[in-house]
């Protein structure tokens, strides 16, 4: 639309957009921002083409490539908008390496950590050196909204990525459009946009269900805050609802995730113990395998459930594996940090759990650790490494401070950086140095459900066991998304490897959803998923989908049944080291301190993929 003036108007001054707006703002469902249409000059203008001028624009006619940093609720919104995008006719490419090929890049980012925005910002910069398109979106823009580096470009709020058509596609026409403020319904805010939109997944098996957003609490140096805001959780109905929509399409695995999943439903009378118990009962009813994992949860909200949540994690359908951060073992460090609890409410939490699962083996407990945070002494990080040796976590994130602007904690004096890497080095040694398996569990029989297969090479299956262990199996059969009953005949530190015994059967359900067949004289692994309404998207090749054939009258009646070979599906699929200083790149060949320099371990080397999975809610 050429409104022909040089200056900003405001959207609402658009006759189409303004009944639109406020038919939302009438029954209090949403509340936006005035979005702006700005015909000055400006670094989107200056890429747009005749392609996508406002006279000649086509809806659909484009390719949006979309990166994704940060925790699994990015990933999930992410998916979401791709989904959307794919839904209005774009062509969508995740592949970084096809990113150049991209008429327009949507870039979702994460606050979290000074390296993953400046990878960001670097990525920004990428694109307007490439003269290519660009959309901001996640949780960096969103904290730093007055930030002058990005007033050139279109923003979507992170409550705001069901619009992200209408951002794009103003974009690829030279406007810069923003969406930034939070969904509240009767002044109470909401956990976002709706859960049943279209999705394209990364990897087709595996669910990413965000169930609230936000947080209670005020960390000293955490920024998500600023970003995410206060809590806002959706219903539970809603919530069982994607649950069993979601088991229809090919999903075996389901991760509920928040920036705090254990303070899930305070804001509106529930409690997380009432949604798992939901969420259990619609698996077992819509699936006769499918596991849960249950995301990352603060001390303070899970202390008073311990009991309901050793009884859940217990549960055969639930992985027993638990995120439980407690950034440090000193108590004068955690008031420091404004984290809400003990050292001691932190080690009740932890047995509790243990004692409340030993009749099924145990719990998979992770935890985080920052290390020289600007209050730390030399006697708080030896209580830290008492805590270590005490509880010795099979899986730990160790990451150095980051001082992040505009937080309480960036104004702290801080500790030197030789004396912070000192620190750092000393505690991932001690990790390091203890094994996470006995020896006992070599010959030993467990069932896994394999959902990947491991990037480059390609010849072993992923699964993982009751406890989301890892477990590696060799590529000789269609095993993805199946049951399986293992041998154990290796293990290391970060992983386990196992031999097949048999593919378990369950009555009355076709577990044949997933498929190998022939492709350029390569065996692939192709997931079948059919369309069914508006709300599921068909997941086809994303890369090849333009150059397809008509189908003929024959084939007609199958034109729904689509796929998405799973190797390309999964191929950015990469689970980051535990023990890594920094944030990792996604495995695309960018500096981080798992891949830059080729830097792998044995293991890595052996499998090349890095195996471990436990970031789906950074701290």
């Amino acid at each position: 639309m050429d409104i022909g003036i040089n200056e900003n108007v405001d959207i609402e001054d658009l006759h189409v957009e303004v009944k639109k707006d406020n038919k939302r703002n009438e029954v209090g469902t949403v509340e936006i921002n005035s979005v702006f249409l700005n015909n000055a000059k400006n670094d989107n203008e200056k890429a747009t083409d005749d392609k996508f001028s406002t006279q000649h624009f086509l809806p659909g006619n484009a390719t949006i490539y979309i990166r994704s940093w940060g925790c699994s609720h990015n990933n999930s919104d992410s998916e979401y908008m791709a989904g959307l995008l794919k839904d209005r006719g774009y062509k969508i490419i995740f592949e970084s390496a096809k990113k150049y090929d991209a008429d327009l890049w949507l870039l979702n980012s994460c606050t979290v950590k000074n390296p993953s925005e400046q990878t960001f910002v670097n990525e920004i910069e990428n694109a307007k050196k490439h003269n290519i398109l660009v959309v901001l979106a996640g949780c960096v823009p969103q904290a730093s909204q007055k930030d002058k580096r990005w007033k050139p470009y279109s923003v979507i709020g992170v409550q705001q990525i069901d619009r992200v058509v209408e951002v794009v596609e103003e974009t690829l026409k030279g406007n810069t459009v923003r969406y930034m403020r939070e969904r509240k319904r009767l002044r109470q805010k909401l956990g976002g946009a709706d859960l049943e939109l279209p999705k394209i997944r990364k990897n087709p098996l595996i669910e990413i269900i965000p169930i609230s957003t936000g947080c209670l609490n005020e960390c000293t140096y955490c920024k998500t805050k600023a970003a995410r805001g206060g809590l806002g959780s959706y219903p539970i109905e809603m919530i069982v609802e994607r649950v069993r929509s979601i088991l229809k399409q090919g999903v075996v695995e389901i991760w509920i995730t928040s920036e705090d999943v254990g303070a899930y439903g305070i804001d509106i009378g529930v409690t997380i113990v009432d949604l798992l118990w939901e969420v259990i009962k619609a698996i077992e009813e819509s699936h006769p395998y499918a596991r849960l994992r249950v995301g990352m949860t603060n001390p303070p909200y899970i202390l008073e459930h311990v009991e309901e949540m050793a009884k859940i994690l217990s549960h055969p359908r639930v992985y027993s594996f638990i995120h439980i951060p407690v950034q440090s073992g000193s108590d004068r460090v955690l008031d420091a940090m404004k984290r809400k609890y003990t050292v001691s409410e932190f080690k009740k939490v932890v047995d509790g759990l243990r004692e409340g699962t030993k009749d099924i083996g145990g719990v998979t407990i992770a935890t985080d650790i920052i290390c020289g945070f600007p209050t730390e002494t030399e006697e708080d990080f030896e209580l830290t490494m008492d805590l270590m040796r005490e509880c010795r976590f099979p899986v730990t994130h160790i990451s150095q401070f980051y001082p992040r602007p505009g937080t309480p904690a960036a104004k702290m004096t801080r500790i030197p950086t030789g004396i912070v890497k000192n620190r750092s080095r000393k505690i991932t040694t001690f990790f390091e140095s203890y094994e996470t398996y006995g020896e006992e569990i070599i010959g030993t029989e467990q069932e896994i459900l394999v959902t990947e297969v491991n990037s480059g090479s390609g010849d072993l299956y992923v699964g993982h066991n009751r406890y989301y262990n890892q477990v590696l199996v060799p590529r000789t059969k269609n095993l993805l998304g199946k049951m399986c009953r293992v041998k154990i005949t290796k293990k290391g530190k970060y992983f386990l490897m196992g031999e097949v015994i048999e593919v378990l059967k369950f009555e009355g359900f076709d577990n044949e959803d997933v498929t190998e067949e022939e492709v350029n004289n390569k065996k692939q692994l192709v997931p079948k998923f059919v369309r069914k309404k508006r709300n599921i998207v068909s997941i086809k090749d994303l890369e090849d989908e333009e150059d397809e054939e008509e189908e003929d009258s024959t084939e007609a009646k199958d034109k729904d049944d689509t796929h998405i070979t799973l190797e390309e599906s999964l191929k950015n699929f990469h689970f980051p080291k535990t023990n890594v200083g920094d944030v990792c790149c996604g495995g695309n060949g960018e500096t981080c301190d798992c891949h830059k320099n080729n830097a792998t371990t044995v293991l890595e080397k052996d499998t090349n993929r890095v195996l471990i999975n436990v970031n789906d809610d950074d701290f």
